[in-house]
């Protein structure tokens, strides 16, 4: 994973905040922490494909976290203590091919979108990209007319929400189609606040991460 776009995130992801979740169904029945393999892993004896196991079960209820029960919040907290905080689990993930990569890879991504939501710069240079086309290539249905702090924050929801439902090939498709927006709109928001001149290449380096992460599955 590219340290670049890993650094804009901070040391919070925002979509792993439950304060600022809704309410969702649970995940589907089966998805779960083997409570077993994190004590384990907290207790740092877990390593090879035990490790890698626990991994993936992370990858799978991880966008689902706001609908767990109080059991899950505690074992996601012993595995993320352990770890010390979101981004470190971000890169714990990444260490794993497969879902637990992709995964962390997607959060990255969608960190970057919550992260510029309501720069004002980038929500003008969204906007003036719309005047000229309305609906961005690729994301029919997923824009709604007005452009605002919400637009980039609700389809970084979008993704995290499909990652939930277990499609992660369809959270690619919106995450390439959102990253391309955000490129091709990077330039103009540079010109309106230097702060976002290097935007454009941070995004291409996250879509990069994520297209190899893809290949994986």
């Amino acid at each position: 994973m590219r340290e670049k776009p890993l650094s804009r995130i901070g040391d919070e992801l925002a979509r792993l905040r439950d304060d600022v979740m809704p309410e969702r169904p649970a995940p589907p029945a089966g998805f779960g922490i083997d409570e077993a393999l994190v004590s384990r892993f907290a207790d740092g004896e877990l390593t090879g494909q035990p490790e890698a196991d626990l991994a993936g079960q992370v990858a799978r209820v991880l966008p689902c976290h706001w609908s767990q029960s109080n059991a899950y919040a505690s074992l996601m907290t012993q595995v993320m203590d352990h770890l010390g905080g979101h981004r470190r689990l971000v890169t714990w993930l990444d260490r794993f091919p497969g879902l637990p990569r992709l995964t962390a890879r997607l959060y990255v991504l969608m960190g970057l979108l919550d992260r510029y939501s309501e720069d004002r710069a980038v929500i003008d240079a969204l906007r003036e990209s719309r005047a000229k086309t309305p609906v961005p290539p690729g994301l029919q249905g997923h824009v709604v007319p007005d452009t605002g702090p919400g637009t980039l924050a609700g389809l970084s929801y979008e993704i995290e929400e499909l990652l939930a439902d277990g499609e992660p090939r369809k959270a690619v498709g919106l995450a390439r189609a959102t990253a391309a927006w955000l490129r091709e709109v990077a330039p103009r928001a540079g010109e309106l606040d230097h702060r976002c001149a290097d935007l454009g290449e941070v995004v291409e380096r996250s879509e990069k991460d994520i297209e190899e992460a893809a290949a994986e599955l």
